[in-house]
């Protein structure tokens, strides 16, 4: 607790740093008053309550910030950039004019960051639409007139890339990613809300329950904290290069290989895949078809909070996508070739192709155990509520998994502003 409050004293102390905070928090008081602007012709409390009862469209409610239930202006909130960049990110492994692009600098990062801005905007527009479409199956649009959905439809969409802007100017002029800081207030925002109406309706035989439920969450925060630093360290030695007198190289560091290299983009693309069938099932339960009635009805039960077929396809969508994001993230034959043009190698390895091998064979193994735990963090929702029946939880592990990642990478972030600037007053 010292440390702590020794450190922010010394973020306190330091200009720059405490600027860089204010210019956060600005942006987070701009974001959630828009959060609370809403759009116009929807019935926001029974739309509240189909969120209350629908896990799925609870933890897109996380991810909007709280927006989506209360069908503010940034209702589809950032989603629709997040999806451009996983798109480009997948494109770049494609295409190689954008694989060049990437490796061009600042300059090439910057170009493909505006065409993921320009994708982003086809996408708000889809999402904007299916979000109506889904409400109006529900009968919570109170208006079918055309103009009247155009509006609401760039309501939204003007909504999203305004979020945009502003996780941006976070990331440039303030502290942390501006899109994980803005998960983050959003996920943040919630929970005094969120806990208001858990005390309201917890009774006295509920509380054994709960206590053992927040000492499983601080575990598996412990975990998380564990699996997100966890590092798999590979040996790497530089040859030693003479130059007139002076030898120059020989050093041995290490290469640290994350566990967790994907982060929380599987779990965000597996609920974009398991919104499918409940989404699906939701539209032909009101078709006029009894055989299709009964189909949507079964999607339904198939795919609810509770049950074994949802709780599987989940994990292995979960499963599958982290090591292909892995794959995308971690490209060894670029970081193979980069130690052999700087010299460097892995003892008892052959540069080039060997180094790629070794490189597979480790990431390979590692992702596993990543896997296997971002699988179990996206179900501990459905566990809790399986085996206790409580479904009314704050915040899932999802929202858990993003909060404790976005710490983190933050402290480490003020820690190095920090450093560099004590190394900057002996410059």
């Amino acid at each position: 607790m010292k440390h702590v409050l020794e450190t922010l004293q010394r973020v306190y102390n330091n200009k720059e740093l405490r600027n860089k905070f204010l210019f956060t928090a600005l942006i987070f008081a701009v974001f959630r008053f828009f959060a609370h602007v809403p759009v116009p012709a929807v019935n926001t409390q029974e739309l509240q309550k189909l969120f209350a009862n629908n896990q799925f469209l609870g933890v897109l409610n996380i991810f909007s910030g709280g927006t989506l239930a209360r069908f503010s202006v940034m209702a589809i909130g950032i989603n629709p950039y997040i999806t451009a960049s996983i798109i480009f990110q997948l494109a770049t492994m494609i295409f190689p004019q954008l694989k060049e692009l990437s490796k061009d600098g600042e300059a090439g990062r910057e170009r493909i960051n505006q065409y993921t801005r320009f994708l982003a905007v086809p996408l708000a527009v889809v999402q904007s639409i299916s979000v109506l479409v889904l409400l109006n199956s529900q009968k919570l649009i109170q208006t079918q007139a055309p103009l009247a959905i155009v509006a609401m439809i760039l309501t939204m969409v003007a909504g999203s890339m305004m979020l945009m802007w502003l996780g941006e100017l976070v990331t440039l002029y303030g502290i942390g990613n501006g899109i994980s800081m803005v998960l983050f207030a959003g996920i943040v925002g919630q929970l005094p809300i969120a806990m208001a109406q858990f005390f309201s309706i917890t009774t006295s035989d509920q509380y054994l329950n709960y206590a053992l439920i927040a000492a499983v969450f601080l575990l598996v925060i412990a975990c998380m904290v564990i699996v997100n630093e966890a590092v798999r360290k590979v040996n790497v030695q530089y040859a030693k290069r003479v130059r007139g007198s002076r030898l120059y190289g020989g050093q041995t560091t290490h290469l640290p290989l994350k566990i967790n290299t994907a982060g929380v983009l599987p779990i965000i693309f597996a609920i974009s895949i398991m919104l499918v069938p409940a989404f699906a099932g939701r539209l032909l339960a009101s078709a006029k078809d009894v055989r299709l009635v009964q189909f949507g009805q079964q999607l339904q039960v198939w795919f609810s909070q509770t049950s074994w077929i949802y709780a599987i396809t989940y994990f292995l969508i979960v499963f599958a996508f982290t090591y292909f994001s892995t794959l995308v993230f971690f490209n060894t034959e670029d970081l193979s070739d980069e130690l052999k043009k700087s010299g460097a190698f892995v003892p008892g390895v052959r540069p080039g192709r060997p180094t790629q091998l070794l490189l597979n064979f480790i990431i390979t193994r590692i992702t596993f155990v990543g896997a296997v735990f971002l699988g179990m963090i996206a179900l501990l929702p459905s566990l809790v509520q399986r085996f206790t029946g409580i479904s009314s939880l704050a915040i899932g592990g999802t929202g858990m998994l993003i909060v404790v990642s976005v710490v983190l990478e933050t402290t480490k972030q003020v820690e190095s502003l920090m450093v560099s600037q004590n190394y900057d007053k002996y410059i």
